[in-house]
């Protein structure tokens, strides 16, 4: 019995140090990410502009890094507190996050390398593992010109001081994270004239996938959904699904002309102040459409161009469940 006893002892040990050895590992050797590069973002007229334009507009990194007003449609940015942070995004299960303070009052000491690596590559200036909430893994394809005049804009956002809680990631998710990672490979923009492939460009850089994709209970997309919806949100206080926007004639976008795709964007571009009754906001959507809205004509026509191409899938999605 007691040699029996030794033996489990010995097997317990092991499994613990074989535990402790991986977890050392983890912490280690992850993320695998290079250093940050040396970068110097030249903020001229020109490349604010376009910055400007896609941070508003397209990539949206005032719309995560901003407080929203949920009382109002799409949840427009509270304007006075622009890349503040503090916009809370439950993982249910696995965490609790709230987006950083963007603002020069947090990221004025990081280097434009440092900047880069956080938004192209997912790894902060100390280090830590970004969620990929954060879309490092798009943004990492984006053409460097596009990128560096983002960070460039991003750069003269007014400074605001403000206390953002910490994040919450579960196990076994706080360890996953360090895996997820991985350097950029910035593409090069295609040409206009080049509609689908500027619009595939474009979705990408706009984020439509990652809103539109179902995933599973592990956060993995769901084969064969890609872009056909369902995905749920809570952040309106109610239960929000994503459109199914595949080429499907019938529960997709197959049956919209291109001038009604884009028309349903430019009919918010001046956006109401009115406050929304209780049944309003339960069929408020989480797509900053206001923000969407000031995407130019053409930039939206390539955008439904590329979704065109795609494969239809047949599914009906409820938009908005607990509407009365």
């Amino acid at each position: 019995m007691k040699t029996l006893l030794k033996i489990v002892g010995v097997l317990v040990a092991l499994v613990v140090m074989a535990a402790g050895a991986g977890f050392g590992y983890l912490m280690l050797a992850f993320p695998k990410v290079p250093p940050p590069a040396v970068v110097t973002l030249e903020p001229t007229p020109e490349r604010l502009a376009r910055g400007q334009y896609l941070n508003d507009h397209v990539v949206g990194c005032s719309t995560c890094h901003t407080q929203r007003d949920w009382t109002r449609f799409s949840g427009p940015i509270k304007k006075e507190l622009e890349g503040a942070g503090g916009e809370p995004f439950s993982l249910g299960g696995a965490g609790m996050l709230y987006s950083k303070n963007i603002t020069p009052a947090a990221i004025g000491s990081w280097t434009d390398g440092e900047l880069q690596r956080a938004v192209t590559a997912g790894v902060s200036q100390d280090g830590t593992p970004l969620f990929p909430l954060m879309p490092y893994p798009h943004f990492g394809e984006m053409a460097a010109d596009d990128m560096h005049a983002v960070l460039s804009y991003v750069r003269s956002l007014r400074a605001i001081e403000s206390q953002v809680p910490a994040r919450h990631l579960n196990f076994p998710m706080n360890l996953i994270v360090r895996t997820i990672p991985a350097a950029g490979a910035p593409q090069p923009r295609p040409s206009a004239q080049n509609k689908v492939a500027y619009g595939k460009y474009m979705t990408s850089a706009a984020l439509c996938d990652d809103c539109h994709t179902p995933i599973d209970d592990r956060g993995q997309p769901l084969p064969g959904q890609t872009f056909a919806g369902g995905m749920e949100f809570l952040e309106t206080g109610y239960r929000v699904r994503s459109a199914n926007i595949t080429p499907a004639a019938d529960t997709g976008i197959g049956s919209s002309t291109e001038p009604q795709f884009v028309d349903k964007f430019k009919a918010f571009e001046t956006p109401s102040d009115a406050v929304l009754s209780e049944n309003e906001r339960r069929q408020n959507t989480v797509m900053p459409m206001t923000a969407y809205a000031g995407m130019t004509r053409e930039d939206l026509a390539a955008i439904y161009a590329y979704l065109r191409t795609l494969t239809p899938v047949v599914n009906r999605v409820t938009r908005f469940p607990d509407a009365k």
